[in-house]
């Protein structure tokens, strides 16, 4: 069920919150069933939390989240539990004493925490595999076992199986939407500065958001904006798409699509077009700095091995070998060369704001690929090539500091496809009505 459905069941007495709980758990321990690997850990006090949301409920207090279940990814403090980032390496450090800003704005809006959800080794791959705690499968072809996607995996798999009414993750580049994409959901970064990261496991700090991944993109505009601290919990209005201009990206972003992605994404922008939007053709050249960006591990590898770095010396071989080799090669730090691709970055941005004022927003194929199976990744040639394709298209958006929403194209591949809308900084709650009328027009 959406957010909005399940609310409307609340309000209306069909159910309960602590029916909801229940539920969630229940789905969590079913035979076959992918909770395991989905949670870390379960919040131990689920069934008391969801009691509190109805007592709130019914003496009429509650917001228009009260009582919704949501899983939270396992790189936030939660007060009173340790906060692992998908590794053994934390695993014995002390509990947080205090709750992230994130989870204390999910509690204060009336959520119900289901528990931390598994991801990628400290939130670095786009696949989502985990050594230590499993990899949760792609609810589509189980049997072959597909990736679901990540670092956020264990998030997207939460809300595919109903375990969680919506589930909160982290994008670095991509980490949100290229599992909502890869399992049929929608995903949702915003702007970076909007969702403050107290309390948070750092990638990147130039590059992490916080976001939502969920059914519908309702469901996330309404999480959003608990994320971001507006005033009112509420999704915006569709903006009609008949007279605004989308630019469909040509550049970096179509090179070497899978058949299907390429068939898919077609469909989809005739859909958006038969609705009445007008789309056209738009080169970035500013992205021709992107490889420069990227190479090598990019703005990420500096940032992330400043923070891993005292503990790479003591518990080296506790790491994933292929996140340890990914954070190594901030090895040694070299402050020079990290100062020029921010500068690099920041000229990207600018020249991209430019180049872009005609259109009202941008469209671009969320991923260039349909999931690809677990057994398929065993070796290193392949993950390392796999990864870098997953995250090339989503990482567009991380760069330009840009919000950006992947939306499934239903019917149109045996195995989800996603579409991306890409607004402008700041500009998300915009985005987030745009992409509400497009969700309807591609149905």
């Amino acid at each position: 069920m959406t957010l909005a459905a399940l609310c409307a069941a609340l309000n209306r007495g069909e159910t309960r919150a602590v029916d909801v709980a229940t539920t969630s758990l229940e789905r969590i321990d079913a035979p076959h069933s992918e909770g395991s690997r989905t949670f870390i850990r379960r919040n131990p006090h689920l069934i008391e939390d969801a009691f509190e949301a109805d007592r709130e409920l019914q003496a009429g207090r509650g917001t228009p989240l009260t009582g919704m279940p949501v899983s939270v990814k396992d790189l936030f403090d939660i007060a009173g539990q340790v906060t692992t980032a998908g590794s053994v390496v934390l695993r014995n450090s002390p509990p947080a004493t205090t709750d992230s800003e994130v989870v204390a704005r999910l509690k204060a809006a009336g959520m119900v925490i289901v528990g931390t959800s598994n991801m990628t080794e400290f939130a670095y791959s786009g696949l989502g595999l985990n050594p230590h705690y499993g990899t949760p499968k792609n609810p589509y072809d189980r049997e072959v076992g597909r990736i679901p996607g990540g670092s956020s995996s264990g998030a997207a798999v939460s809300v595919t199986d109903g375990m969680a009414a919506v589930a909160i993750g982290t994008d670095t580049s991509g980490s949100c939407r290229i599992p909502a994409a890869l399992c049929g959901l929608v995903g949702f970064k915003p702007t970076a500065r909007r969702v403050p990261k107290t309390g948070l496991v750092p990638l990147s700090t130039s590059l992490d958001s916080v976001g939502p991944i969920g059914q519908s993109v309702s469901c996330c505009a309404l999480v959003d904006a608990v994320l971001a601290g507006e005033r009112e919990i509420s999704a915006p209005a569709p903006i009609d798409l008949s007279g605004l201009t989308a630019g469909r990206l040509v550049n970096y972003v179509e090179d070497g699509l899978a058949a299907d992605v390429a068939a898919a994404y077609e469909l989809g922008l005739r859909r958006l077009e038969d609705a009445g939007l007008r789309i056209v053709d738009l080169r970035l050249s500013s992205l021709d700095a992107m490889s420069e960006l990227v190479a090598d591990g990019g703005l990420t590898k500096y940032e992330a091995y400043l923070w891993h770095r005292p503990r790479l010396e003591t518990r080296r071989d506790e790491y994933d070998p292929r996140v340890a080799s990914r954070i190594l090669l901030g090895e040694p730090s070299d402050e020079a060369a990290y100062l020029v691709k921010i500068r690099l970055r920041q000229r990207m941005i600018e020249r991209a704001d430019q180049e872009s004022l005609f259109v009202d927003f941008i469209v671009t194929p969320t991923v260039v690929m349909t999931a690809p199976s677990i057994d398929s990744l065993r070796e290193e040639d392949a993950y390392v090539r796999t990864n870098l394709a997953m995250l090339r298209n989503p990482g567009v958006a991380n760069m330009l500091d840009r919000p950006a929403i992947t939306l499934p194209i239903p019917g149109a591949s045996s195995l989800p496809v996603g579409l991306t809308l890409m607004g402008e900084t700041m500009g998300d709650r915009q985005l987030l009505a745009i992409a509400r009328a497009a969700e309807t027009a591609l149905q």
